[in-house]
C-alpha cells in the first residue's frame, strides 16, 4: 500500500509530522531513552500548541511518572499541572496528560462493556482462571494495552495520544496482539472446549477427553476452566469486533509509529528489525529518532588538522603558549595531546554512527537526531529541552533514506 494511497504525505520535520497525525506509537530496543523520548514528545506538544496531549505507557516500569515529576501514575488519565512546566516555559498553551496502563483494571472495564448482562460479567470477574489470565500473561498484557488505545482514541478527547511501548520483542507483541484475539475467538481449540457444554450428545462424545482432564487438572479447576471458557465464548462478537477495530486503528492514516534508538551496533540492529516488522505489516514508520548521538560538529572536516596539530605538534605550541603567556610547559603539552587525541577518538566514534545511521530502513520517515545530554532528563524542563532538539533537527538523510550529499550535511 503506498502512501498517497492512505492519503500521507512526507513533512521534514517531527513537528510537522505531529500536526498531521492523532496518535503516535514510540517503540524500539530497550535502554535508549524510548519512555523519555515519548513523554518529550507529549510535553513539547502540550506547551506549544492548545491541544490536549495524553502520553500512555504500557511498559509496567515507574519511569514515566519520574519523568513528569508526578507522585504516582495509574490506568486513569491524570493531568500534569501546568506549573511544573515552569521555568522552562510559561503556562503550557495545551494539557498534558499522562496514564500508566493497569492491565487488571483495564480487563474488567472491558467484561463489564462487553458481558451480556451484569451476572454474566460478575461470574467472569470472580472466575479465578480470569484473575490469573488477566493480570500475569504475556498475550494478555499486549491485547489490553491496544484495546485501551482504541477506548481513548474513540473517547474524542484527547487531539493526540502517544504511546511509551515496552522494548521492541514485546512491542511485536503488541502489535499482533489484535489479530491472535480474533484469530482465538474463530479457533478450533476454543470451540472445542465449548463442545462438552452444548449438547447432551457432544458431552457423551467427549466424556473420554473430559475424564483425562478431570484425572490431570482437578474438577474444581476443570469446572474453572470450562466456567471461564462458556463466559469468554458469550462475548465473542464484541471481543472479535474489538480487537479488528484495534487493528484497523494501528493501520490508520491517523497513526504513525515513531522508533527510538542509540547508533551502538546492538541497538540499531534491533531497530532495523522492527523497522522491516512494521513494514510487512503495512504500519507506517513516521518518524526515526536518534538519541544519545555525539555532536555533529566532530563530523566537521575542518576541524581535524586543528585537532591533529594539538595531538602531534604538543610541545611546540605549549612552548609557544609558555612564552607569551607565562604557563607551564609540560602542563600545556599534556592538555593539548589529551584535547587533540580525545577529539580525534569522538571523531571516529561519530563517523561510526553516521554509517550505521545510513544502513537503517528508514525509507521516507521523518528522521530526528538527539545528542547526547550531559545529565539525566528527570523534569518537564528537560523534557523540553529534549523536545527541542527532537522537534527542530534531521539527520542529514534525503528521502528513500539514502545518505544526504555532504555538501547537504
Amino acid at each position: 500500500m503506498t502512501d498517497e494511497a492512505r492519503g500521507r504525505s512526507h513533512p521534514g520535520l517531527l513537528h510537522d509530522l505531529l500536526l498531521q497525525r492523532s496518535t503516535v506509537v514510540v517503540c524500539g530496543p530497550g535502554g535508549v531513552g524510548k519512555t523519555t523520548t515519548a513523554a518529550s514528545v507529549a510535553a513539547s506538544v502540550a506547551a506549544s500548541r492548545p491541544a490536549k496531549v495524553l502520553v500512555l505507557t504500557i511498559d509496567p516500569a515507574r519511569r514515566l511518572a519520574d519523568a513528569l515529576g508526578l507522585a504516582d501514575l495509574g490506568n486513569s488519565e491524570t493531568r500534569v499541572p501546568g506549573e511544573l512546566f515552569a521555568p522552562s516555559t510559561d503556562r503550557p498553551r495545551g494539557e498534558l496528560w499522562a496514564a500508566m496502563l493497569d492491565t487488571g483494571q483495564a480487563w474488567d472495564h472491558l467484561v463489564r462493556a462487553h458481558a451480556p448482562d451484569p451476572a454474566s460479567a460478575a461470574k467472569l470477574l470472580a472466575n479465578p482462571l480470569y484473575r490469573n489470565i488477566s493480570t500475569r500473561f504475556v498475550q494478555s498484557h499486549d491485547y489490553i494495552a491496544a484495546e485501551r488505545l482504541l477506548e481513548l482514541h474513540d473517547s474524542g478527547r484527547f487531539d493526540l495520544i502517544v504511546v511509551d511501548t515496552p522494548p521492541s520483542r514485546h512491542a511485536v507483541d503488541f502489535l499482533l496482539a489484535p489479530d491472535r484475539m480474533a484469530d482465538f475467538f474463530s479457533s478450533r481449540l476454543l470451540r472445542w472446549l465449548l463442545v462438552p457444554y452444548r449438547s447432551r450428545w457432544s458431552a457423551m462424545a467427549s466424556r473420554p477427553f473430559t475424564q483425562i482432564a478431570d484425572r490431570v487438572l482437578g474438577t474444581v479447576l476443570l469446572k474453572e476452566v470450562s466456567e471461564f471458557f462458556t463466559l469468554i465464548q458469550a462475548m465473542h462478537s464484541g471481543f472479535t469486533e474489538r480487537a479488528k477495530a484495534v487493528s484497523g486503528l494501528l493501520r490508520d492514516f491517523s497513526t504513525t509509529f515513531m522508533v527510538v534508538t542509540t547508533l551502538e551496533a546492538g541497538p540499531r540492529a534491533e531497530a532495523a528489525e522492527l523497522m522491516r516488522v512494521l513494514c510487512s505489516m503495512e504500519l507506517e514508520l513516521g518518524a526515526v529518532v536518534f538519541n544519545k548521538v555525539l555532536p555533529r560538529s566532530l563530523l566537521d572536516p575542518a576541524q581535524q588538522p586543528s585537532a591533529a596539530a594539538m595531538e602531534s605538534e604538543a610541545e611546540r605550541l605549549a612552548s609557544d603558549l609558555s612564552t607569551s603567556e607565562g604557563l607551564d610547559e609540560l602542563l600545556v603539552a599534556r592538555v593539548l595531546r589529551e584535547v587533540g587525541a580525545s577529539f580525534l577518538q569522538y571523531r571516529q566514534l561519530a563517523l561510526r554512527e553516521e554509517r550505521q545511521a545510513e544502513l537503517l530502513p528508514i525509507g521516507d520517515a521523518v528522521c530526528s537526531v538527539v545528542p547526547y545530554f550531559g545529565s539525566d532528563v528527570t523534569d518537564l524542563g528537560g523534557l523540553l529541552r529534549l523536545g527541542e532538539a527532537m522537534m527542530s533537527t534531521t539527520c542529514g538523510r534525503s528521502r528513500g533514506g539514502h545518505p544526504a550529499p555532504a555538501a547537504a550535511r
